[in-house]
């Protein structure tokens, strides 16, 4: 550990602290609606959460062709700082809002629209940071820190929220707000020696929109490529559950904040472990066919999570579908950069943040839209269903996927 320089130290905690807040602040907010909607008709209740979902998936569709150039272009200590201070100004916001015992929702709806668009900005720049600063040597570590940072944020942020919502609804607002606050401040004492510059010569709106076109141009003629990026938007499309956590949580399980804050807890959980699993023992062989599994069994954790009346089970159902998304996760983001010459990879992989960048966002208005129409467990049922069927039809159509065995198999020759 004395070998990784304090930069990415400093690096690693804003990543955690940024994760944890915006994790725990999106779970909280769920939960703000539900209960300002009390006493509505269920479908209605079940619509805005789905509205929560919808109002975020835009800004990031709209603005995903465009956010590389901005962290090309722009010193992106500074793309991830600003990008931190105005998840904690929007925190703030919503804690003043909140504080007044409100009823009206259209204001959350607006601060969580502005939230959407921030973290479309700021993601490209805060991913590509932790590259920026390692140096060759230990590359390889500083990744692992990486990800163990904001998994591990994603489970210590919601049961945060969760724990304070029990001393008032606005308290996890004002937590918040100093840990967004002090992650853009750490992220501000990264020296700027340490940080590798890009400028691209390719950076520009209609640039942009052009690389995109360009991208789906070899996707089609590469259907390797184009199943791996389509079925994880369709499996994240209908397995849209994390938005319907709140309902799942009162109606179901009937248990508060802090149970609906574990609930949320237990897909970073899930994650964290099968990415601990592959660290140590990477897939190596039969890799389509594992893809598929994994989408599967998503579906599966899905219709189990539907399925649950007890908190344990829904708990483990919940891990189980992370742990699956982890691994589809893994094997789409080494796939999609194999597959693709390196003169097109920007391209393609631009192509790919604009379907998979929005996708919990828009899977989570589809489930708040089906819960609507077919209450709670029927909207679960539907998305687990409907990814198996996903499942079902790309293994039939896609057979350049199915019969994928190693990463090897997709180098471009």
């Amino acid at each position: 550990m004395r070998e990784v320089p304090g930069r990415i130290w400093a690096y690693l905690g804003a990543r955690f602290l940024d994760t944890a807040a915006t994790t725990g602040l999106v779970t909280i907010v769920g939960k703000q609606i539900f209960d300002m909607t009390e006493g509505r008709p269920d479908a209605e209740r079940l619509l805005m959460l789905g509205y929560l979902g919808l109002v975020q998936f835009i800004p990031t569709f709209v603005l995903a062709p465009f956010v590389g150039s901005i962290a090309d272009r722009f010193d992106r200590r500074y793309v991830s700082s600003i990008g931190a201070g105005m998840y904690a100004l929007l925190s703030l916001a919503l804690f003043s809002y909140v504080r007044t015992e409100p009823t009206n929702l259209a204001p959350i709806f607006a601060i969580m629209f502005v939230q959407g668009a921030t973290e479309a900005l700021q993601r490209p720049a805060s991913r590509a940071l932790a590259m920026d600063l390692s140096p060759a040597r230990v590359l390889t570590r500083v990744m692992a820190l990486n990800a163990a940072s904001w998994q591990t944020g994603g489970i210590i942020g919601p049961i945060l929220a969760g724990v304070l919502f029990t001393v008032t609804p606005a308290t996890p607002y004002l937590v918040f707000f100093v840990m967004f606050l002090a992650s853009s401040a750490a992220l501000l004492t990264i020296p700027t020696s340490g940080v590798a510059r890009l400028v691209s010569d390719r950076a520009g709106g209609m640039q942009a929109i052009r690389d995109a076109i360009e991208g789906l141009r070899f996707v089609r003629k590469t259907p390797v490529l184009g199943a791996a990026i389509t079925m994880d938007f369709f499996a994240a499309f209908f397995g849209g559950l994390l938005a319907l956590l709140p309902a799942i949580a009162d109606e179901r399980l009937g248990v508060g904040a802090v149970g609906l804050g574990g609930l949320r807890a237990a897909v970073g959980i899930g994650a964290a472990s099968v990415t601990l699993v592959l660290a140590f023992r990477p897939l190596e062989r039969r890799v389509g066919p594992i893809l598929l599994t994994a989408v599967a069994v998503f579906g599966l954790g899905t219709i189990g999570v539907g399925l649950s009346t007890n908190y344990i089970a829904a708990f483990g159902f919940l891990m189980l579908s992370a742990g699956a998304d982890s691994v589809s996760v893994f094997i789409r983001s080494t796939l999609v950069p194999l597959a693709t010459p390196e003169n097109m990879r920007g391209r393609v992989l631009a192509l790919e943040n604009v379907f998979i960048g929005a996708s919990n966002e828009l899977g989570g208005y589809e489930s708040g839209l089906t819960a609507s129409w077919f209450g709670l467990v029927g909207a679960l049922m539907f998305g687990g269903v409907g990814t198996l069927a996903v499942v079902a039809a790309y293994a039939f159509v896609f057979r350049s996927l199915r019969e994928v065995d190693t990463f090897s198999d997709v180098i471009p020759t």
